[in-house]
């Protein structure tokens, strides 16, 4: 069993989950927030696949990256109102596609049956975190939830591991890294905790086998296998 190879056949204190790409699929509502957000200003739509590879720094990162595509340059006005207008709409449209990657529900169960705590470690903005994780009712998995803007840094920086690491008085080489990217990857590992990666997830378009994780996964269900 992989979980357990990992921690000398005993299973982790901790588990912490990245949101979007690991456990969710949320790119098609962020993909409608950000057009809604460029038609208000009159720009070009863009397409699911960009959006994908765009994924994974955070909401202002992902605004920027998306204005990058469209317009050659732009004024601190326009992003700010392109930023604001996102925000509003992905607020009301969150829970309208996004789904849950195969495994998940049934994963999450398996560790909660087992006592391991589980929390959430994403760079989404902590106010869209708690109503999404509701609309998909996983919000009862979770002990803590940081977001993106929870702290002063987000990931690749350590210190959202750390934080939770020390809320829940574990050391590092006791607690898993669940995530898709390589800001989950260069987290975890600056922390000096073990990382899986899941394979399906938004690694803006680039391959995690080579990065060098404990694991890589296809699905939630072969943490188990």
């Amino acid at each position: 069993m992989l979980v357990k190879n990992l921690f000398d056949g005993e299973l982790p204190r901790l588990v912490m989950f990245d949101l979007d790409g690991t456990l969710v699929d949320s790119v098609p509502d962020l993909t409608s927030a950000i057009n809604s957000a460029f038609n208000s200003l009159e720009l070009c739509s863009v397409e699911e696949a960009d959006v994908r590879l765009w994924v994974g720094n955070g909401a202002q990162k992902l605004v920027e990256r998306a204005l990058r595509y469209v317009v050659s340059e732009w004024s601190d006005a326009m992003y700010e109102q392109a930023f604001s207008h996102f925000m509003a709409s992905y607020e009301d449209c969150l829970a309208e596609k996004s789904c849950l990657y195969l495994g998940v529900r049934e994963v999450l169960s398996s560790f909660q049956e087992l006592d391991v705590p589980m929390v959430i470690v994403t760079n989404k903005p902590i106010a869209f975190v708690g109503p999404l994780l509701s609309s998909l009712d996983i919000d009862s998995f979770f002990s803590l939830v940081l977001g993106g803007d929870s702290l002063s840094v987000k990931k690749p920086d350590p210190l959202p591991l750390n934080t939770v690491l020390s809320e829940y008085k574990v050391r590092p080489e006791q607690a898993l890294m669940v995530g898709d990217s390589v800001s989950d990857f260069l987290a975890a590992r600056s922390a000096g905790c073990p990382v899986v990666l899941v394979s399906y997830g938004y690694n803006h378009g680039k391959g995690v086998v080579e990065m060098g994780a404990d694991g890589v996964v296809s699905n939630l269900f072969d943490l188990f296998r």
